[in-house]
């Protein structure tokens, strides 16, 4: 069980010389929608000062990697392409890994569509689609199905709608078609208390149901976006520590893949509820518990300097 200790001044140099390696997370812990987080960016600069390798580990799939960059550097971010793992990425490496040769049902975003394009996998299903007079008789008037379709991908969609639950759980019904899901995230952090939004995991759900058929996961916390990034890049777990505010991705996936974990309370987790897990978590939950939490990633800024 990790020790879930307070990050500080007194600390950080033991905490520092623990890790050659970082991985982030970006909502919540860079940023809050269009907006930096104070401090992020100076603290993103000091780790690559001290000889730290930075990759941006996201569950969000809504953007390529190039749209990413552009907001990386709109935020004053120290970033390349080859350091973003975005799941909308990590939907492309996996298919050329297994090197799907078929077409792909899109459930999701242009960043998804851009990214299966860089890799040469066609795809559709991506924009609008929605019955104009009611789905019963979208159903009578005739639903085409495209034969090619050999998988169907299901990330965050702002046009999702019952047709595409319907043409993406007709098309899992042959036993061979995969069914990948960039991440199961319930909610995105708005930092607004009164509002939830839905994160991905709501449209995954209901296609899971209507289907009958269990998603290959792609996001955190499974571990492939870390292995994606060794198969990639020279690192080692044990000399990496994973940054993030949802206990139940972000630190869970750091515990899957063998790394060190920092809690940032910026986002979605708060301290209660890490000392809930402490008091009433099954065994299961408590690797869910971060090694280090602090305020917020700026803090790590101030600590460097101090």
């Amino acid at each position: 069980m990790s020790s879930f200790t307070h990050l500080n001044s007194a600390n950080v140099g033991t905490f520092l010389n623990s890790f050659d390696t970082v991985l982030t997370d970006c909502d919540g812990v860079l940023w809050l929608g269009s907006k930096a987080v104070p401090g992020a960016a100076a603290a993103i600069a000091k780790l690559k000062n001290l000889g730290k390798k930075i990759f941006y580990v996201t569950n969000n799939s809504t953007k390529s990697r190039d749209e990413y960059l552009k907001k990386f550097h709109g935020l004053n971010f120290e970033a390349n392409k080859d350091e973003i793992y975005s799941t909308s990425y990590a939907a492309a490496c996996y298919l050329q890994d297994i090197n799907f040769d078929k077409k792909v049902y899109i459930v999701g975003s242009r960043g998804i569509a851009e990214e299966l394009d860089n890799v040469k996998i066609k795809h559709s299903g991506v924009g609008p689609d929605f019955a104009t007079n009611g789905s019963i008789d979208y159903v009578h008037e005739g639903v085409n199905l495209d034969p090619e379709i050999g998988a169907v991908l299901v990330g965050f969609d702002d046009y999702f709608s019952y047709n595409k639950i319907m043409k993406a759980s007709s098309y899992l019904k042959k036993p061979d078609c995969l069914f990948l899901a960039t991440n199961t995230d319930e909610t995105f952090p708005v930092g607004l208390d009164h509002l939830t939004m839905p994160g991905t995991g709501s449209l995954v759900a209901s296609i899971k149901v209507a289907s009958d058929r269990n998603p290959i996961v792609l996001g955190k916390p499974v571990p492939y976006l870390f292995e994606a990034i060794a198969k990639r890049h020279a690192i080692q777990p044990e000399r990496t520590i994973m940054i993030g505010d949802r206990l139940n991705t972000d630190i869970l996936f750091g515990a899957n893949c063998g790394l060190k974990t920092l809690l940032v309370l910026t986002g979605i987790a708060s301290e209660i509820d890490v000392e809930e897990i402490q008091k009433h978590g099954s065994s299961e939950d408590k690797k869910m518990i971060p090694d280090y939490y602090t305020d917020s990633i700026g803090s790590l800024a101030k600590f460097i300097d101090n």
